[in-house]
């Protein structure tokens, strides 16, 4: 997989904002989501393989930036990831948070 078909990939799919986590605003998409669920497992595959490590909160991440935004998940073993993560490089003002809650209330 390129970094520009990972990037499609994960544009193509629909973000869900984290509304349990205020004070750190982000995007969730689920592996249920997904119709191809191959092209959801090498979609975090790359970007585990690809990425770079973050600590967040004593925890280390691999995260991986991909457009205007980096992406993460749990770590988790494939098998049971379900999610991915991302957000916004340079973060949200509080319109764009505005705008993601509104996205959520209207699914």
């Amino acid at each position: 997989m390129t970094d520009e078909e990972c990037q499609q990939a994960l544009e193509a799919h629909e973000w869900v904002y984290a509304k349990t986590m205020p004070r750190n605003p982000h995007e969730y998409t689920l592996r249920k989501a997904w119709q191809d669920d191959a092209m959801f497992d090498a979609v975090v595959m790359h970007i585990r393989e690809l990425g770079y490590q973050v600590v967040f909160g004593r925890k280390p991440y691999t995260q991986l930036d991909a457009g205007d935004f980096f992406y993460w998940t749990m770590g988790s073993p494939l098998d049971e990831t379900i999610l991915i993560n991302r957000k916004r490089l340079g973060g949200y003002s509080a319109d764009q948070v505005e705008e993601m809650k509104q996205r959520r209330r209207s699914r």
